[in-house]
């Protein structure tokens, strides 16, 4: 072999050295890279990440689905040779949701909610006072997915569910498990479907009930023997023969306060000094709602409730006092609420401030006891949180998120009692409301 053969062989082999460790080069710099870094597709990975937080197992986890998963879903033919599936269409942004969805879970409490762009819809429309499904108020109770109330003259109501029912299964699932807006999506659908619900009652054998879906106008007020008002329809003066004038409040919403300002000129207008003020049955709503009808019965400055957020020595507190409104009122008039395991939240804000300051007297049973403020707060354009970012407490510092409310005058509602069509909370606190003796 000539030198020059030589030269050129040697040069090539230099050549493949170095080509070789070019290569050996990018595959290290690129197995030493950051998984996240290694992820294509998704932007903002880094963007406004906390400090001493260690993302890279999420990461992993990741890059594990992207290389590893292979859907169960849509199986289309199964041979002893191969397997052929049909990946179920997931985008990123979905697990991203999923993502975000898990971590609001893993705080352990119930009322802090993620809500994709389709659950942020069907919220709102609750919110806004007509959506579809069943029509009936869940939460978690002791561990359990549990009714806190039905409404009025919806397919729950008329189906017999009761505050305190447990659903153990929706659709013959087991609902053990369920997040409250998973059980929430499961249970609502389009009008006229059906989803069956398997409830426990008091101990008593489980039993399935058939729902037949509807649109659910959520109703606000109601005065005694008249339909009920919404926000853009009026009920007619009316008053009981016993002279006891009722009002019946099912949600706090924004139009409440309003509305309720109307059914008490009724009242005022009626002459009566006897005010029946059932709450049974209403979930909560808005804070300031029940801020505002607690101020028709309190002096200026009293004190309705108080929030208190953070922990330890972070805590801070904010009260809530009366707006005073009670001076445009001829007189002060006696008050018994009616209140059960469905009155929840702002019912339970407004029963207990009324009771506390000695305005009113609550008849029927404990409330549900929910005890926490949650704020709506949004995520991106179409979607939201429901945070809870606070605690709250009585005028006399009572936190009443494990107890509920306890009634001045107990009363419970038999199965006996159903059938006869009979209504003893009602009647106890007409009793209450008539006896001289129990007010000044």
């Amino acid at each position: 072999m000539t030198p020059y053969g030589k030269k050129i062989t040697l040069l090539g082999t230099v050549a493949v050295l170095v080509v070789a460790g070019f290569i050996a080069g990018v595959y290290t710099g690129y197995s030493n890279k950051p998984v996240a870094d290694k992820i294509l597709g998704l932007i903002n990975k880094d963007q406004e990440q906390p400090e001493n937080v260690d993302f890279a197992p999420f990461w992993q986890a990741w890059k594990v689905v992207d290389d590893r998963y292979v859907s169960t879903q849509g199986v289309a033919t199964t041979t002893v040779a191969s397997t052929t599936l049909q990946k179920t269409a997931v985008t990123n942004q979905t697990r991203v949701y999923g993502a975000i969805e898990g971590m609001f879970k893993s705080l352990g409490d119930p009322y802090t909610v993620f809500f994709p762009p389709e659950e942020a819809k069907m919220f709102q429309e609750e919110v806004n006072g007509s959506f579809e499904g069943v029509g009936m108020e869940v939460g978690i109770r002791d561990g359990a997915l549990t009714v806190v109330a039905p409404l009025k003259d919806t397919p729950a109501y008329r189906s017999g569910v009761k505050s305190g029912d447990r659903i153990i299964k929706i659709d013959g699932k087991p609902a053990a498990d369920l997040a409250v807006d998973v059980a929430v999506k499961q249970i609502r659908g389009k009008k006229g479907t059906i989803v069956k619900l398997t409830i426990e009652r008091n101990g008593e054998p489980q039993k399935e009930i058939s729902l037949t879906r509807d649109t659910i106008v959520i109703p606000t007020i109601s005065t005694e023997g008249n339909s009920i008002v919404s926000a853009d329809s009026r009920g007619h003066d009316g008053i009981r023969p016993d002279g006891v004038f009722v009002i019946r409040l099912y949600n706090f919403s924004a139009q409440s306060p309003d509305l309720f300002r109307q059914a008490l000129q009724k009242f005022e207008d009626s002459g009566s000094s006897k005010l029946l003020f059932d709450l049974r049955g209403n979930p909560g709503g808005y804070l300031d709602a029940a801020v505002d009808i607690a101020s028709w019965f309190l002096p200026a400055g009293k004190l309705v409730v108080s929030e208190r957020t953070g922990t330890g020595d972070k805590t801070t507190s904010v009260e809530h006092k009366s707006r005073g409104y009670v001076t445009q009122l001829r007189k002060v008039p006696r008050v018994v609420v009616l209140i059960d395991r469905g009155s929840a939240s702002a019912s339970e804000i407004l029963s207990g401030a009324l009771s506390e300051q000695g305005v009113a007297k609550l008849v029927g049973e404990r409330s549900f006891g929910k005890g926490s403020v949650q704020e709506l707060i949004p995520i991106t354009t179409d979607t939201q949180a429901k945070v809870t970012i606070a605690r709250w407490f009585t005028p006399n510092g009572r936190s009443i998120s494990e107890s509920g409310l306890n009634p001045d005058y107990t009363v419970l509602i038999t199965k006996a009692d159903m059938d006869k069509k009979i209504d003893p909370q009602f009647n106890k606190g007409l009793e209450v409301l008539k006896d001289n003796s129990l007010w000044k």
